[in-house]
């Protein structure tokens, strides 16, 4: 069989521009949303598959919900003085993202006691579905959503310290 060999055409003919390993650098909009999206599409498809009605709401409303709040935290913190401290950015990356991940659980935790209390108050003795997956979704999601968010920061981190070293040699 004769094969027609074709030169490889160039990156632009396809509309991929590429700029050698340049990474875009951390945008806390960004990691907002895709921790709101990411878990709540996840979660979605989790309670399509099972016809669980409880975890498709729960997808778009304590499960998504938290984790956007957790990564908005996590990430003011990071962008804060707290990012600047000499152990956040000298420490290991796995044990700077573990100490978030912790404390993103933690966190997730107290607001699900608060939650949890806040209720209480408001409606005694009313029963809501979704109050009770709050202690589950608010700290797995502080979790998770803590995690990528550090890594991610942590990667943007040390991403520019290292090409500020490289500039001034």
């Amino acid at each position: 069989m004769n094969q027609m060999k074709y030169p490889n055409p160039p990156d632009d003919a396809y509309g991929i521009k590429t700029v050698g390993s340049r990474k875009k650098p951390f945008a806390l909009w960004r990691e907002v949303v895709m921790a709101y999206a990411a878990p709540a599409i996840m979660a979605g498809i989790g309670g399509l598959v099972t016809a669980d009605r409880g975890l498709q709401i729960g997808a778009l409303t304590t499960i998504g919900g938290a984790s956007a709040l957790m990564a908005l935290m996590i990430g003011l913190i990071l962008r804060s003085r707290v990012g600047h401290m000499r152990w956040v950015t000298g420490a290991p990356h796995l044990v700077v993202v573990g100490g978030f991940a912790i404390a993103g659980s933690l966190y997730g935790l107290c607001a699900a006691w608060v939650t949890s209390a806040v209720l209480e108050l408001m409606m005694p003795g009313h029963h809501l579905a979704w109050a009770d997956r709050v202690w589950t979704d608010f700290p797995l999601s502080g979790f998770i959503a803590s995690t990528i968010v550090t890594w991610r920061w942590r990667l943007a981190v040390t991403t520019h310290l290292t090409s500020k070293r490289r500039r001034k040699k």
